[in-house]
């Protein structure tokens, strides 16, 4: 396995990914949309999820493929970001046909970054805005870090940040990952190095090895206030999935948040993972294949997570130092 070209979730072919950012509010929306409606699914192990439309992407629900998936800050007010891709959607023709009528199905997910020192004060929910903003901004490349849905995120110590990595398998199928990580846990030890460090290709994420001087003993390191977090996730690949089989990918993909964060999945947090299947590869192997895209999935999660901190950038009114500003990397 290697990094596809971009190292993105978009080497997978036929999705892209757009971003907004309010930089008063220090808050944002991703989207992550495909050229054309994609299988999806989502397993959650977070004890404080915040969702929307994540009932549909069962196995045994009626629709089978999605038109986006929505990360966004804000908490339950966030959740207002996928209404504004859907408008933006339907004003494409895009959406799933009932009686002539298109309804676009956008599920979304949120983190709360309320407590992070931007101005939360407003008059109007500005989270349909960033969405609709988000859905036009879609495209092949795109910034980590401080961005997006990443925008506020913070996670114990560290601002935290929007992240991305690809992994190309040996036998040609790609997958990806995307994730928002505000948790409440911690992703470096006391030395500054990221506990996804074995997973890291090429020095992406600062190339300082794993992580020393750690007490296995000792209590893990989490946010004084427990209560603003949630590492939210999206992997993807181009082979051809059924549903039950991207849930079981989603499933797989919590290895890497467990990998990358100490403590991960914890009742304060809503950690989930979406899966997004293209299905323009056939499995040649039904044994090997979904395996290795099941850990590659979990690999490209790991890094995902600590190439989105190692990216952020400081702003103005941060509560938090960045990892280059606290270990020194220019």
């Amino acid at each position: 396995m290697k990094p596809g070209k971009r190292n993105l979730i978009t080497d997978v072919a036929g999705l892209r990914v757009g971003n907004a950012s309010d930089a008063a509010v220090k808050t944002g929306a991703t989207v992550l949309l495909g050229d054309a409606p994609f299988v999806a699914a989502v397993h959650v192990m977070g004890g404080a999820p915040g969702t929307r439309e994540t009932d549909l992407l069962a196995p045994d629900k009626t629709v089978q493929q999605v038109d986006a998936l929505v990360l966004a800050g804000g908490s339950a007010f966030g959740l207002d970001a996928a209404s504004g891709v859907a408008d933006g959607l339907r004003a494409m023709g895009r959406g799933f046909d009932v009686g002539g009528q298109k309804v676009p199905i956008v599920p979304g997910a949120i983190v709360f970054d309320l407590i992070n020192g931007g101005d939360k004060d407003w008059d109007e929910n500005p989270y349909k805005a960033l969405g609709r903003t988000a859905l036009a901004d879609a495209g092949e490349e795109f910034a980590l870090g401080s961005v997006g849905a990443g925008t506020g995120a913070t996670t114990a110590g560290l601002k935290g940040g929007l992240g991305s990595a690809s992994l190309v398998l040996d036998c040609g199928i790609t997958v990806g990952a995307l994730v928002v990580v505000n948790a409440v846990g911690h992703v470096t030890g006391p030395d500054g190095r990221f506990w996804a460090a074995p997973w890291e290709f090429g020095g992406e994420f600062g190339g300082r090895g794993p992580v020393t001087g750690f007490d296995p003993g000792e209590e893990p390191r989490t946010k004084a206030n427990m209560g603003e977090n949630t590492t939210i996730a999206i992997v993807a690949t181009d082979a051809k999935l059924t549903q039950a089989e991207a849930t079981r990918l989603a499933t797989a993909a919590h290895d890497g948040m467990a990998r990358a964060i100490h403590p991960s999945h914890t009742p304060m947090d809503g950690d989930l993972v979406f899966a997004a299947a293209t299905s323009a590869r056939e499995i040649a192997d039904p044994v090997v294949d979904p395996l290795m895209i099941g850990h590659a999935a979990a690999t490209c999660l790991a890094r995902a997570i600590a190439r989105g901190v190692h990216a952020a950038r400081p702003a103005p009114g941060d509560l938090l130092p960045t990892w280059q500003a606290r270990f020194g990397e220019a």
